[in-house]
């Protein structure tokens, strides 16, 4: 008894087809990304529609000009940057860190002075973190 093997047909994998979907994959996500926006929109901050809250006593105030110079409890800041804030704030709050801090930024202050407040305080740690704004009605 001989068996035979019949002739096997190699198969075969095409891969035209799925080059061709992946480049129109590649395709539809390049031309439906969009890219950076530039926005052209003038915007007038900050108001807020509330009534003004009563802030304790013992808060420590950090006013921003539209200059972005740091003015806290009152005093300017010789240099307007993280570290000297920070320092400022740690020595008025004595190491408290439960102590509410107000930011007050005049509307036009550049972003990155009100950004450089928010992370002064966020690496000390203040707990207590409030945005002043102006009431209209």
């Amino acid at each position: 008894m001989k068996f035979r093997k019949a002739p096997r047909e190699e198969l075969e994998l095409n891969l035209t087809p799925l080059i061709d979907v992946v480049f129109l994959l590649l395709i539809f996500f390049m031309v439906s990304t969009t890219f950076q926006k530039e926005s052209e929109l003038s915007v007038q901050l900050p108001t807020a529609t509330q009534e003004p809250q009563v802030t304790p006593t013992d808060t420590l105030e950090v006013v921003i000009n539209a200059a972005g110079t740091f003015f806290v409890n009152d005093q300017e800041l010789v240099t307007s940057d993280s570290q000297a804030l920070q320092v400022a704030l740690d020595r008025l709050s004595g190491g408290r860190r439960d102590i509410p801090l107000v930011i007050r930024a005049d509307a036009k202050t550049p972003h990155q002075a009100f950004v450089t407040a928010m992370d002064a305080a966020a690496r000390l740690g203040m707990l207590k973190l409030s945005i002043a704004t102006s009431f209209s009605q």
